[in-house]
């Protein structure tokens, strides 16, 4: 079997489930999947999971990957954004009520004031 992790690669299956920790250090979600674009290949959004019991009633919030990076001290991901500011993001509850479109990739951008991935 492959090596899931090296020095500077990790394995999406390992992203998959790690913390992620607000500008103030406190955990505000975890990651449940990672979006890549199929044509550029390039990684686009964490869906981070957050607001529910044990991963049951989460909200999803769809956070442009190039606004987290990974802190070997917390063994998660940082981002400048707070828990408050998570609140007012854009995120639906379940897929069936999150069309993946670019108005919404400019609405998630545009919040989290990154550049977009395409």
């Amino acid at each position: 079997m492959a090596e899931r992790e090296t020095g500077n690669l990790i394995g999406s299956d390992k992203v998959e489930g790690t913390a992620v920790y607000g500008a103030d250090r406190q955990k505000i979600g975890s990651i449940e999947r990672v979006m890549i674009d199929k044509m550029s290949g390039k990684v686009a959004y964490a869906v981070l999971g957050y607001g529910g019991f044990l991963g049951i009633g989460d909200d999803h919030y769809p956070t442009p990957w190039a606004s987290l990076k990974y802190d070997k001290d917390l063994s998660g991901y940082i981002t400048n954004v707070t828990r408050d500011q998570l609140d007012e993001a854009p995120h639906y509850q379940n897929d069936a009520e999150w069309a993946w479109s670019r108005e919404n990739d400019k609405r998630v951008y545009d919040h989290y004031q990154a550049s977009p991935f395409w």
